[in-house]
């Protein structure tokens, strides 16, 4: 079912999916909805699980801190939204603190467990390049990735953070890119689930 979603969004198919936009105000949401909206999906807002409806798709945004999201995920239910939809294999897309909450841990907030639907850690880049990485990167691409390009090539991305997935999460990596002499996980899946840093 990923597969097939990830190839419709790819290859710019009108697609037919009711997206569950999870609301827990730490995210600009309008900029994922509109590029959902183009595509043909419809798009709700939840800011409860009871809100989400009928959905065949989520989406998990974010922009802050890995801590405060996973507070905020827990205290209006929707964690247990995204565990159980990834669970029934429902297609889950995280974006930026949507991705990393996804993994087990994250040194930004030591202690506070993350979904742990992919195994491995959000980290701090490195100092001795510029933080936080602001501008556009070469993302890398692993083949077993059903969102890269066809032909396989290098695409340019731009990027806005302080932490990201290290890359050394195994199968989970699907494409990387760097910051300085920092390799870093640009985008992360398995089965169902898929996330954009």
């Amino acid at each position: 079912q990923s597969t097939r979603t990830g190839r419709a969004l790819h290859k710019r198919e009108p697609v037919s999916l009711r997206v569950a936009m999870l609301d827990y105000e730490m995210s600009n949401l309008r900029s994922a909805e509109k590029a959902l909206e183009r595509l043909g999906a419809t798009v709700t807002h939840a800011r409860t699980p009871s809100q989400a409806g009928e959905f065949d798709a989520v989406v998990l945004p974010g922009d802050g801190h890995f801590g405060e999201a996973m507070r905020r995920l827990g205290a209006s239910g929707l964690d247990r939204l995204v565990v159980e939809a990834a669970g029934a294999g429902v297609p889950v897309l995280g974006i930026c603190i949507g991705l990393q909450v996804m993994f087990e841990a994250s040194e930004e907030a030591p202690g506070v467990a993350g979904l742990g639907l992919m195994s491995g850690t959000v980290r701090r880049l490195p100092d001795g390049a510029k933080i936080p990485h602001i501008g556009w990167s070469h993302v890398r691409w692993d083949s077993s990735c059903p969102l890269a390009p066809d032909d396989g090539e290098p695409s340019d991305f731009y990027f806005l953070h302080s932490f990201a997935v290290e890359p050394t999460s195994g199968s989970a990596v699907w494409a990387v890119a760097d910051h300085g002499a920092q390799t870093f996980c640009a985008v992360a899946g398995r089965d169902n689930i898929v996330g954009f840093q």
